[in-house]
Formats: structure tokens, C-alpha cells, sequence
């Protein structure tokens, strides 16, 4: 039988060149340290040639948000995605109650999302997704549990292309993880930015 790491390795041997070098920024991003990512299988069907990256922010071993990155790639454009690259993502954390009962949080995440790449001066177009609150009450046997709430934000995006056809991946992924340290609660990695806001700390991380 196959080594998977080896099909994988001759997939991206055969992959054309601006996917080849948009994962290459990927996997030489440097991260905060509270953030934890690895590479992933990537989805099968969305598009002729994917990569995947599944992240978590950690405080002593303890989840506090966790989020997956994908990399799409069409060499022959997509019209939906206006360009030959599309990046997609899911996030989700833990919130206290009252937090998830704030009308207006999905806006305020919405905007969280399309600030962080603004941020950083990234061109993109094409946005879309949604944002989801959802709460569990505990009954019964379960009743001992504290009521829950969830934020999880689903999103894609039209990453512009630079020379030879390729976005700053690194960049975007840059990006990216300031939104997932944002839901997570955690102050700005640049001291002293007060145009950032984030959730408070939840009451008790969610156990990986």
C-alpha cells in the first residue's frame, strides 16, 4: 500500500506552480505562540487542487478557540470566485451566555473578519459566510452542567493575486489568526493597538 505522505508529496509535485508556492508561504508563516496549526486533509471536491491547515489557541494546554484554514485552487478561474483562488474557513469558540445574547454579535464578528485582513492592507474580494450562535441547556443527569453558548463563524474569501499569480498566502493566514485569537479572548499581539476588540475570557475553556 501507498504511503499517504507520499501521494501527497507527488500530488503537490504535480500541482502547477502559483499553488505550489501559495502553500509554501503557508507552511513558512510565523505565528503567535499561542496558536497551535498543523497541516490537514484537505476537502476532495471543492476544487482541482486544495490545501488544508487546522489551528487551535491554547492557554496551558486548554482550548479557547480552535478554527480550520483551506486553500483552494482552480488553475482555469472560478466566476464565483471572480479569480483562481479562494480561502476558506470555519471558527469556533466558547462564549459566556450573555455574550451570545448580544444582537448584534454577528455583525460584530462579521466585522472582525473583513478589519483583520483590512488590517493589514490584504486585497480581497468576494467575501461571504455567516456567523452562528448557538446555546445547550443541560437536563437530568446532565443537569449539573453550566448552559453553554458557541460562536462559529464559516467564511470565504477571493485572496487578489500578486506576481506569477500568487496571493501572499502568509499574509492572509496572518490574518486569519488574528481573527481566531480575537473570538479566542486574547489581547492584540501588537501592544498598545486599542482599535481591537475581543471577547472576554470565557468562563472555562472548552478541554480539547
Amino acid at each position: 500500500m501507498d504511503d499517504p505522505k507520499e501521494g501527497e508529496r507527488r500530488a503537490m509535485e504535480a500541482a502547477p506552480l502559483p499553488f505550489r508556492a501559495a502553500v509554501d508561504a503557508l507552511r513558512g508563516a510565523r505565528l503567535r505562540p499561542e496558536i497551535e496549526i498543523e497541516a490537514t486533509r484537505p476537502p476532495q471536491r471543492l476544487a482541482p487542487y486544495a490545501y488544508a491547515l487546522e489551528a487551535a489557541v491554547l492557554d496551558d494546554d486548554e482550548d479557547l478557540a480552535d478554527g480550520r484554514l483551506i486553500l483552494l485552487h482552480d488553475p482555469a478561474g472560478h466566476e464565483a470566485w471572480q479569480g483562481s483562488f479562494r480561502l476558506v474557513t470555519l471558527i469556533r469558540a466558547e462564549l459566556e451566555p450573555e455574550m451570545a445574547a448580544d444582537p448584534l454579535l454577528p455583525e460584530v464578528c462579521w466585522a472582525w473578519l473583513t478589519g483583520a485582513l483590512q488590517s493589514r492592507g490584504l486585497p480581497y474580494g468576494e467575501p461571504s459566510g455567516t456567523v452562528t450562535r448557538a446555546s445547550s441547556h443541560y437536563f437530568g443527569g446532565l443537569s449539573s452542567r453550566p448552559a453553554a453558548s458557541q460562536i462559529e463563524i464559516r467564511a470565504s474569501w477571493t485572496p487578489r493575486e500578486g506576481l506569477g499569480g500568487v496571493p501572499d498566502t502568509a499574509s492572509h493566514l496572518a490574518s486569519w489568526c488574528d481573527l481566531l485569537a480575537q473570538v479566542a479572548g486574547l489581547p492584540p499581539a501588537v501592544p498598545g493597538d486599542a482599535s481591537v476588540v475581543t471577547l472576554p475570557q470565557r468562563r472555562g475553556p472548552r478541554p480539547r
